[in-house]
């Protein structure tokens, strides 16, 4: 695949794909005859492993950490998931804060339902016909 065609399947820009290689988040892609990039389905698994943990709020110099630990095997295996483990406390943050966040807009929006209607409706009946 071509990278516009991996950027349009993936929702990515060209330019970020090209910096995820850069960076060692996704290997080297081949090239065809022209200097073309070439990706294969390989390529194509690591881009939506990346796109995941980079939607989950995995910072992108934590993936960098984690590819590397991943590149260099077994060995590796307890540092990996500890930053697994890091990264999901983290996302259960953010889940609660979003939680509250949510309850904060609900309220506000109760409030407009009770209170400004209300108040609107008041405004329509005293209002001249026209």
């Amino acid at each position: 695949m071509t990278i516009a065609e991996v950027s349009k399947k993936f929702g990515l820009s060209p330019d970020t794909l090209r910096y995820y290689e850069r960076i060692g988040l996704i290997p080297r892609v081949n090239r065809n005859e022209s200097g073309i990039r070439d990706y294969t389905e390989e390529d194509c698994k690591w881009i939506e492993f990346v796109k995941c943990m980079r939607s989950a709020g995995v910072q992108v110099e934590t993936l960098v950490e984690y590819v590397t630990l991943l590149q260099q095997g077994d060995k590796t295996i307890e540092a990996r998931k500890q930053i697994l483990i890091e990264q999901r406390e983290k996302l259960l943050s953010r889940i609660k804060e979003m939680e509250r966040a949510l309850e904060r807009l609900n309220f506000k929006i109760e409030e407009y339902e009770t209170k400004l209607i209300p108040a609107e409706n008041e405004l329509k009946r005293l209002a001249p016909n026209s």
